[in-house]
């Protein structure tokens, strides 16, 4: 087995939950595309990250059936392992910075992949929904408390790849703040806290505007 770490990423403010995040930080031990994509396959977590140039934060990103030109959870993570002011992905260049325990990074939401942001009106309904069948990629939500920003979510990936919940998703996060234009407190999964905002106006619009999005970063 390649050589790995695993972290867990958008802890809650105790350190517990997160979601787990396999980190190579050696890529050139797994150089080619095909042999990542069996390795992310063969670990099952939700993504796996390859390390191409820990100076530069050069990273590659797999779930365990495609490779993402960029994610929230695990930019968060490599970015708190290598400790780079910045990483590179094929998506673009995400800024990094740490405040009071928190990593966080910037990003445009156009870099996301799609997702379906599907409104509930409680925290329960969320709560009580099943996973649905593979097809769409699904980011339930419900205001906690609106006046305050407080969301709760779930993720449901919908790939058929063995994930059929994602505890925590900062691209899906990322989505939703663009969409809502504000800061939010996200509590999805089974508790784990994702912290987003946008940037101040004059880095573009919609989707096209820089979100932060930042979380706590443990070992498993």
């Amino acid at each position: 087995m390649t050589d790995h770490e695993v972290l867990r990423v958008f802890c809650d403010p105790g350190g517990r939950h997160g979601n787990e995040l396999a980190v190579v930080r050696d890529g050139a031990s797994v150089p080619d595309e095909s042999g990542r994509q069996a390795l992310a396959r063969e670990l099952g977590f939700s993504e796996t990250v390859f390390v191409d140039d820990p100076d530069r934060g050069l990273i590659d990103i797999y779930t365990p059936t495609l490779r993402l030109p960029f994610a929230g959870h695990p930019c968060v993570g490599a970015a708190w392992l290598l400790g780079v002011p910045r990483l590179v992905t094929p998506a673009g260049e995400v800024t990094v910075r740490d405040a009071d325990g928190l990593v966080w990074i910037a990003a445009r939401a156009a870099w996301a992949p799609p997702r379906t942001l599907r409104r509930y009106g409680s925290p329960a309904e969320v709560d009580a929904l099943p996973v649905p069948p593979p097809g769409e990629w699904v980011y339930a939500w419900a205001w906690q408390d609106e006046a305050d920003g407080r969301v709760r979510a779930r993720a449901f990936p919908g790939r058929g790849d063995g994930i059929d919940e994602d505890e925590a998703t900062g691209a899906a996060a990322l989505l939703l703040t663009a969409r809502l234009g504000r800061a939010l407190t996200i509590t999805q999964g089974r508790g784990s806290q994702i912290l987003t905002a946008p940037v101040p106006a004059g880095t573009g619009s919609g989707n096209h505007q820089l979100i932060e999005v930042g979380g706590r970063v443990r070992r498993a």
